[in-house]
């Protein structure tokens, strides 16, 4: 299903798949890279991407509208969560919109973007390392994990769960996510940027965030999200 072009040093995969999507690589075309030097997440912010980690971008062509390509990242969360487990022992929790938590550090980055009529799903894994120096809980798989199994793993999972979201829709992604976050009812703390608490309702079909505030339900569809 994927063609994996490895590299072993990029600037940013998103960036060079971007740049193959222009040219017309197919859907399931995989930029891979050893280590980025100028790596990116959300919201622009560098993503530490030392060599011994997992670094990929996906390009995607599903034929779907735009406001439905953040469903991707729930795949992506799932994929992640999937392959954490099968290479360590402890279980992982999922954070909206598209976190991996073990014991409850981030071990992932998931980026969606469009590009033209690509979705570009780019993921990095703390395989064997987690950056120092960043503002939130950080941990990686383990020194012993080879991260070459660690990407043929998540894609493996990440081809089962797009096969799942092709042939059902979202429905069962939404529940299969939501068998692995924070319990209903947890404090949740979103930046909008200015900061709105209350408890964890769900996902609203979309995947968009619900959650219980004293103004009552308020949905979200972007925004930091912490555990309070």
């Amino acid at each position: 299903m994927f063609d994996v072009r490895l590299y072993d040093s990029v600037g940013s995969t998103q960036d060079e798949a971007a740049r193959l999507a222009a040219g017309n690589a197919p859907h399931g075309t995989v930029v891979a890279a050893r280590q980025q030097t100028t790596g990116r997440g959300r919201h622009g912010r560098s993503w530490i991407s030392p060599p011994g980690n997992v670094h990929l971008t996906v390009i995607l062509r599903l034929g779907i509208p735009s406001t439905r390509a953040p469903e991707i990242g729930f795949l992506a969360a799932l994929a992640v969560a999937e392959t954490a487990e099968t290479l360590q022992p402890h279980p992982t929790q999922l954070k909206w919109p598209n976190d991996v938590l073990l014991d409850g550090a981030k071990i992932s980055g998931i980026l969606v973007e469009q590009a033209a009529t690509a979705v570009l799903l780019g993921m990095g894994i703390n395989v064997q390392h987690a950056p120092e120096g960043v503002a939130y809980p950080v941990a990686c798989l383990g020194l012993e994990v080879d991260p070459d199994q660690a990407r043929a793993l998540v894609l493996q999972h990440l081809g089962t769960w797009l096969s799942v979201w092709e042939a059902q829709g979202f429905e069962p992604v939404r529940q299969a996510w939501l068998q692995r976050a924070h319990p209903i009812g947890t404090t949740l703390l979103v930046s909008r940027p200015e900061p709105v608490e209350g408890r964890f309702a769900g996902l609203d079909p979309n995947g968009a965030l619900l959650l219980d505030t004293l103004a009552g339900i308020r949905r979200f569809i972007a925004g930091d999200v912490a555990i309070a």
